[in-house]
């Protein structure tokens, strides 16, 4: 894969990416529960400096996660669509929803995150590393 590329639903933010996710996992926790709108998150990490911003200023809002850790998130100030997020527990590393990207069909993630939070509606697959909670950074 060489580059992806991707942006919020309006069309405000653009971004493109170099090179591959160093992880690609399935969140449970309830923020990203929250921030999605959804049963769960797929994010991808990425170095920051993969990602190149090509068009648009996200708006940012920190907070304090469940583990203590702050977290950001990155989102259009227009349609509200979360694209980038971060936190402390990864110094120079960023998630992208996998939701924002163009073409996501090479996503594959190997795990979930936070499953005992996860929706009882909600098929975990077993195959995939499972985690109670927030594994050490990767």
């Amino acid at each position: 894969m060489a580059k992806t590329t991707g942006g919020c639903l309006c069309g405000n933010i653009r971004y493109e990416i170099e090179g591959e996710p160093f992880r690609m996992v399935n969140c449970h926790c309830d923020d990203c529960r929250k921030v999605t709108g959804s049963a769960y998150a797929t994010n991808l990490f990425f170095q920051e400096d993969q990602i190149t911003l090509l068009q648009g200023t996200p708006k940012r809002f920190e907070h304090v996660a469940d583990s203590g850790n702050s977290m950001f998130k990155e989102f259009c100030d227009t349609c509200g669509s979360q694209v980038f997020g971060g936190g402390a527990i990864r110094p120079g590393v960023k998630s992208v929803k996998v939701g924002s990207i163009d073409d996501a069909s090479f996503v594959e993630p190997t795990a979930n995150l936070y499953i005992s939070h996860a929706l009882t509606c909600t098929h975990v697959d077993e195959d995939l590393d499972n985690f109670e909670q927030m594994p050490p950074p990767a």
